[in-house]
């Protein structure tokens, strides 16, 4: 019991030290600065982002059909508001394993194919957002210094993203009768056949670098909510390393490591630490509750089955379930 506990507790205070430290620090400047906030910017901002999600469900959309599995727009999309609304919550982005358990409900997919799927997002997910990053470091470098680990955070996914794609073309040669290797050749099998084809690489590439251009816009529109002159390829940068740093689970949802990822960013172009603090908060404030309210929305979309579904999730009984099979 302590075990199962301590899982979500421990990541949970990590994050909210990490908050209220970020808070404490600048706490005589936030007011002052709040002050002088251009309140509708924060609404275009909430608009973007929901612009973002339903990017999403539609490059989910796609990976499903590569995959052979049918299904609507707005399946697709309540399909991830539901998981990363769970990953709010559980630690180790476990709430991923929802979608799996969705698909075999709702179109009674394998599971192999549930987290062939998640694979594919992921992979493009993180590769894209490096890409995007390694495009704006030489605007970023041309006007500032950046630490080495920022250069690193953006060529070692990139190098990975190489790497698993070389993987993938190798992996038809393996020939195994073991249970585990079949279930690994099955599922790269799958991943190939959702991405390795011209038309799917055009498709989630180019959507995936869209997905993160929206998501940097809604920051943008954080930052003229404080009216601070901070160059777009800083911006950029700043969600970049955030996301990179946030895709380690070491918080749920990321709290606290990816605001301070942005707050680190910020100063960096001399941004005042209350406005960076403010600007890396309210935007990951807006991003959560935007999944928040599409989380409940998707719970009403899927019906009753879906709440027991998250609950099994909060109790980490879906560590239970077979990860392959079906």
């Amino acid at each position: 019991m302590w075990k199962k506990v301590s899982a979500v507790v421990i990541p949970t205070l990590v994050a909210v030290g990490i908050i209220a430290y970020m808070l404490y620090s600048v706490w005589d400047d936030l007011l002052l600065t709040l002050e002088h906030a251009v309140i509708p910017f924060l609404f275009a901002a909430v608009g973007i982002c929901i612009v973002a999600w339903i990017l999403r469900g539609f490059r989910y959309r796609f990976i499903l059909e590569g995959l052979g599995i049918l299904k609507s727009l707005s399946f697709a999309t309540a399909c991830i508001f539901i998981s990363q609304t769970a990953n709010l919550v559980v630690p180790a982005r476990l709430g991923d394993f929802v979608r799996m358990l969705i698909l075999k409900h709702e179109d009674d997919a394998t599971y192999s194919q549930g987290f062939s799927s998640i694979v594919v997002e992921r992979v493009f997910d993180i590769l894209m957002i490096a890409v995007l990053g390694a495009v704006a470091l030489p605007f970023v470098l041309a006007v500032l210094a950046v630490p080495d680990w920022f250069i690193t955070a953006i060529v070692v996914p990139i190098a990975a993203g190489g790497l698993f794609f070389a993987v993938l073309l190798w992996s038809g040669r393996m020939k195994s009768t073991n249970r585990i290797v079949v279930a690994v050749q099955r599922m790269l099998d799958e991943v190939k056949q959702a991405s390795l084809n011209p038309r799917a690489l055009l498709m989630l590439s180019g959507s995936s670098l869209l997905i993160w251009l929206v998501d940097v816009l809604v920051c943008a529109a954080v930052v003229l909510m404080f009216q601070e002159p901070v160059p777009f390829a800083v911006v950029v940068l700043a969600i970049v390393i955030g996301n990179l740093v946030k895709a380690v689970p070491v918080t749920p949802g990321g709290v606290g490591t990816y605001e301070l990822a942005l707050a680190l960013t910020f100063g960096l172009a001399g941004t005042p630490a209350a406005t960076a603090t403010l600007i890396a908060v309210i935007d990951h404030l807006i991003k959560n509750m935007v999944t928040l309210v599409g989380g409940v929305g998707s719970i009403y979309y899927f019906g009753d089955w879906s709440m027991d579904l998250l609950k099994r999730v909060f109790t980490r009984e879906i560590e239970k379930e077979e990860t392959f099979g079906g």
